[in-house]
């Protein structure tokens, strides 16, 4: 795969930057997918954002990283306040909500603040998280679910794609199919991410003048349109662009993305940018 080109899984045929651009800028979501600790990953979504913003100046950010509730603070963040980042970061309690090196992420949330592109949480408490995946939503009261409506019930094909996704079936594992009861647990939690982000961004794009808004989420409730697309669509959002990076070095698998954009296998993965200021 030649580094620095557009894909199209459905054919394997190179497509223009500005095609995919205007075709996402069309879109009423485009989420960018991410493996959560590879800088590369994460300056290819600034340039993506940076590009989808020139097209469409309603653009708003969503986060996986975020849980809704810290709304207000990425509000005051983007409007200016803070005078250091290591105070937003305290703020929007990073270190306890997600954890990754700020580094890895920084550079979108400058972007963001310095052109007033609102961003918004996209996660949900994990406790929510942890008791669906136990107990199930008939355990959980209205009033403890986040704002999170129950998710859509995976299919067969969600769920092979998480157990191969999560090893497969070695010996020593539980689960030993997809169809196990042993996968339920996991494949219930997972579903109360996809499920939350779905809602967010549905209530997002639930207003007159509602913007275009990008998802920063890690690519595993993205691929094959599994997940947060699948439960956009029963939440009726429809017009969903779905992009990837790709680091491999063999084509990509049909239906993976709506378009995924080959990155450099040797490009430097470390954080580079300069530290919290």
């Amino acid at each position: 795969m030649t580094p620095g080109c557009w894909i199209d899984p459905a054919t394997g045929e190179p497509v223009a930057h500005q095609e995919v651009l205007k075709k996402a800028a069309g879109a009423s979501v485009v989420l960018l997918g991410e493996q959560h600790d590879k800088a590369a990953q994460h300056r290819w979504q600034l340039h993506v954002l940076a590009g989808l913003l020139a097209l469409r100046p309603d653009l708003a950010v969503g986060y996986e990283m975020f849980p809704a509730r810290l709304d207000p603070v990425l509000a005051s963040w983007v409007a200016g306040d803070y005078g250091r980042e290591d105070a937003f970061l305290s703020e929007a309690e990073w270190g306890t909500v997600w954890g990754f090196p700020p580094e890895l992420y920084l550079p979108l949330f400058r972007f963001c603040r310095q052109f007033r592109i609102p961003m918004h949480g996209l996660n949900c408490r994990r406790a929510l998280v942890t008791d669906v995946g136990k107990l199930g939503w008939d355990a959980i009261a209205e009033e403890d679910r986040d704002g999170v409506t129950p998710a859509l019930a995976a299919t067969p094909a969600y769920r092979r794609y998480l157990f191969e996704l999560t090893g497969g079936g070695p010996p020593n594992r539980k689960a030993q199919g997809p169809d196990d009861p042993a996968m339920d647990r996991f494949v219930r939690a997972q579903q109360v991410w996809d499920r939350a982000f779905a809602c967010r961004i549905a209530a997002l794009r639930d207003t007159p003048e509602p913007p275009l808004v990008a998802g920063i989420i890690g690519r595993g409730h993205l691929e094959f349109g599994h997940g947060t697309p699948a439960q956009l669509a029963d939440l009726n959002v429809g017009s969903v662009v779905v992009l990837l990076p790709h680091a491999g070095r063999e084509p990509p698998r049909e239906g993976l993305a709506d378009a995924v954009f080959c990155m450099d296998p040797g490009e430097d993965d470390q954080a580079t940018e300069a530290g919290t200021r």
